[in-house]
């Protein structure tokens, strides 16, 4: 929200020393974010005056139109003569009045002005747009063309209000009422301890009969609709220059009359409106929801095809607007630029209250987010409809001349005040700070709520602040409005040898392992879109696919909560090998969504002192589950290629590795085995198994990924991708990585070949030699797979181990070493087939 200095300076007594810094540094001591202090004309140096066209003399012979003119400024530069002037411009003509920068003026950005030839003439100054001026659009895009009774030689610095200091405020979503002057106003009020002139409150006429007829049919949508009308609007009025430029520099822009003046005033008092045309509106104005299937061509010209849930405006035609969103063309207003014979004269105003939730969705629904729908989703002030309708009237008849109809719609749905029961002490309690009972009570009352009882305080809370619905949030505007900076900082004092957690200490150490890996961690965004467990390949029942979704996503695209750690590196990976970086080995430990069985309401926990060990057992289990993973994802290179070789590409195995080395950490035996799962190749896809409680339990998948989802996804070829479970993988684990030791006694090994099946896992195989060799056996390595129909036979591969034989306590014989072989050799036979290769 961007506010003036000089149009809050209205509604708030400053100091006139106070600067924007000032109140900058108030209102954020208040609680609000105010980014920057934009100093508007701050390096602006005139003459800069009002000049008068009095010829036009077209320049030929050039690439583009050249005018050379001579303008009238008065006494500005000192003669009274006409000033001449170079103008490529096109949108003006003689006797319009314009704005002249003189010879020895600054324009915003230090750009000096000084008499020079151009063209073949010498021009004297310059003729001013509005991006030269640093004014914002005016949709013209060309030269600033002033109102005719305009006095010519009147500073301009002066008329356009060029200087000025704009407060850039970023306003959060609680806070809908500082979405305008308003709001801002009584912050600043309350911050200073000055009175507030509420521009709300002005007199408004009571409603009756002769209204325009409006029919609401849902009143849970729309609690209030108040609908003026205003006739006989001069249809060459035009917006003053105060006015357009209160727009420009809230970052508006001037449109016309009509739209301007309900844009002025949904700035000023925070109530969105809408003008119609009234000769376009037919009949009764209703509001009802969407019937599936209805369209609507907005303001913006796009036709929407609504939905059931849409609140929509109606005449007897059918949708004429998106409630609290954007207006229909149907019954747009008619610029009289454009048309003077169809500009519009008679108008409907439009102030009505809606659902904060359903005009949220309908914007998200139709990604039409406006500035209606902004201040609506965050709140508005249902009690400043009439007024805001008033406010539009008046203005419209000042500056258009037109009439206002004595007729008043107001269509109220019932509701009383929110009221909170609140312990007079509990700001000191949350806050820790004895503030007691009378600033308590004073600062309920600076915010504008009714505040009546002793210990037990009962707050009625003002129409303006939705967003006050718990005592919490009644401490909050105490604590606030006291000063944060105020609240004194206690450090807490842990017993001593306490520290991170053995899992959290996991997590660090496996963070760490993979980073020496090579592996570059690259945290990604929970959030994900359903439509990629298509792309990943998971099948329609997989578990992973059911969801956790959001009431208010950040974005429509992504509404859900992951369920896997793979789109969000995948997504890394595609977009930095779309920058140029190939060779790509990324890793991420974090928390991933599944919804429980039964669904629970999360309790509220009290704020003032230590929830329960119930209460939070209750909360836990109303959250979903929220396992954490590790992943891995891998494409190029794996080993670069130089003078020491050709290098490697990354593969499967290199997944695989990555797994062993969390398992490592987690001090877990990690089998590795042939398997199957969503988005991998199914010939290059290892499934990760732990044995805990005497169970085997799947883990997790490592391996190249399937062709399929490469292309779906956008990813280089053969990348591969690695994801398990670290909670279970840490259950299966004793929790502490044991270092080797070094034995003093020489170690004995043994090398077999075996030949098997092709369809027998060498993990089978291996497994079996572990068990045969006893504990004798320190390690086992596969170092070699060889395939050969002609020695070996169809079908048959061979399998090389080296076996590493070592004893603690002495050292092995010849016999003994070859002995735990041949038991290792025996067993493997006895299990998978295998025997000795000749």
């Amino acid at each position: 929200m961007r506010v003036p200095l000089s149009w809050l300076r209205e509604y708030v007594d400053l100091p006139a020393t106070e600067t924007g810094r000032d109140v900058q540094a108030k209102l954020i001591s208040a609680g609000l974010e105010v980014e920057t202090v934009e100093q508007l004309g701050a390096d602006l140096k005139g003459p800069l005056v009002v000049g008068q066209v009095l010829t036009i003399e077209e320049l030929e012979g050039f690439k583009k139109p050249i005018r050379f003119c001579t303008v009238d400024v008065g006494q500005a530069n000192g003669t009274g003569e006409p000033q001449e002037i170079v103008c490529g411009a096109r949108n003006f003509a003689v006797g319009d009045k314009v704005v002249v920068v003189l010879p020895g003026a600054t324009l915003p950005g230090g750009f000096s002005i000084s008499a020079r030839k151009t063209y073949g003439k010498v021009s004297h100054g310059m003729i001013c747009s509005t991006d030269e001026l640093g004014m914002g659009d005016d949709g013209t895009h060309g030269i600033i063309v002033l109102p005719p009774e305009t006095e010519v030689g009147k500073d301009a610095i002066e008329l356009l209000e060029l200087v000025d200091e704009v407060l850039d405020i970023a306003v959060t979503a609680n806070r809908g009422d500082c979405l305008s002057i308003r709001g801002v106003a009584r912050e600043t009020a309350i911050a200073y301890g000055l009175p507030l002139r509420d521009p709300a409150l002005i007199d408004v006429p009571a409603p009756n009969a002769y209204g325009y007829p409006v029919q609401v049919a849902d009143p849970f949508g729309c609690d209030r609709f108040t609908a003026r009308t205003v006739t006989g609007l001069r249809p060459e009025a035009r917006s003053p220059i105060w006015l357009q430029r209160r727009l420009q520099k809230v970052g508006m822009r001037p449109i016309s009359l009509a739209v301007d003046v309900t844009n002025y005033v949904m700035m000023e008092l925070g109530q969105p409106l809408h003008a119609y045309d009234r000769r376009l509106v037919q009949g009764t104005i209703g509001v009802r929801r969407a019937q599936e299937g209805e369209k609507l061509v907005t303001l913006d010209g796009v036709e929407r095809k609504l939905h059931a849930e849409d609140l929509v405006i109606t005449d007897e035609r059918g949708p004429i607007g998106l409630a609290g969103v954007m207006g229909g063309a149907n019954t747009e207003i008619a610029d009289h630029t454009e048309d003077v014979e169809n500009a519009t004269t008679d108008v409907v105003i439009e102030a009505a209250h809606f659902n904060a939730v359903s005009i949220a969705r309908t914007a998200r629904r139709h990604k039409l987010l406006s500035e209606a729908s902004r201040r609506f989703e965050r709140g508005v002030d249902p009690q400043a409809a009439a007024a805001a309708a008033q406010r539009t009237v008046d203005l419209l008849v000042l500056l258009a001349g037109g009439t206002a109809e004595a007729g008043v719609t107001e269509v109220i749905a019932p509701s009383a005040p929110r009221t909170i029961t609140v312990p007079a002490d509990h700001p000191d309690k949350v806050a820790g700070v004895a503030y007691g009972r009378e600033t308590v009570v004073r600062r309920l009352q600076e915010v504008g709520c009714d505040v009546y009882g002793q210990d037990e305080l009962i707050v009625t809370v003002p129409s303006w602040r939705p967003d006050l619905t718990d005592p919490n949030d009644l401490a909050e505007e105490v604590i606030r409005l006291e000063g944060y900076e105020n609240l004194p900082s206690t450090l807490p004092k842990p017993p001593a040898g306490r520290g991170l957690t053995e899992r959290q200490r996991l997590h660090r150490r496996i963070g760490r392992a993979l980073a020496g890996a090579g592996y570059v961690e690259a945290p990604n965004y929970p959030f994900v879109g359903e439509q990629v467990f298509d792309q990943l390949g998971l099948a329609a029942d997989d578990p992973a696919r059911r969801v956790v979704k959001l009431v208010n996503p950040l974005s429509d695209e992504e509404p859900a909560l992951r369920t896997t750690l793979l789109p969000g590196l995948l997504g890394a990976l595609r977009r930095n090998d779309g920058r140029g970086s190939h060779d790509l080995a990324l890793f991420e430990t974090g928390l991933v969504f599944h919804p429980r069985e039964e669904r629970r309401a999360a309790v509220h926990l009290p704020v003032d002192r230590r929830p329960t060990d119930e209460e939070i057992a209750a909360l836990n289990a109303a959250l979903p589950e929220q396992p954490r993973h590790a992943a891995v994802v891998l494409a190029g290179a794996r080993e670069q290629a130089g003078w020491w070789g050709k290098g490697r590409p990354a593969d499967w195995a290199d997944a695989i590795e990555a797994a062993r080395t969390i398992a490592r950490e987690a001090g877990a035996e990690l089998a590795v085995r042939k398997g199957q799962y969503g988005p991998w190749h199914p010939g290059r896809c290892a499934e990760l198994v732990v044995v805990a409680d005497g169970a085997e339990r799947v883990v997790g998948h490592a391996g190249e990924l399937h062709p399929r989802v490469l292309k779906a996804l956008g990813l280089p070829e053969r990348t591969c991708a690695m994801e398990l479970n670290l909670d279970a993988l840490e259950e299966a684990g004793d929790g502490i990585p044991m270092a080797p030791g070094i034995s003093t006694f020489p170690v004995a090994t043994q090398d077999v070949a075996l030949v098997v099946d092709k369809p027998v896992p060498a993990a089978e195989v291996e497994a079996a030699l572990r068990a045969g060799a006893g504990e004798l056996l320190e390690s086992i390595r596969l170092f070699d797979v060889y395939e050969n129909v002609e020695q070996l036979g169809e079908g048959r591969k061979s399998l090389a181990y080296a076996l590493r034989f070592r004893a603690p306590d002495r050292t092995l014989t010849v016999d003994e070493a070859s002995a735990a072989r041949d038991a290792a050799v025996a067993l493997a036979g006895e299990r998978t087939g295998a025997v000795l290769r000749g």
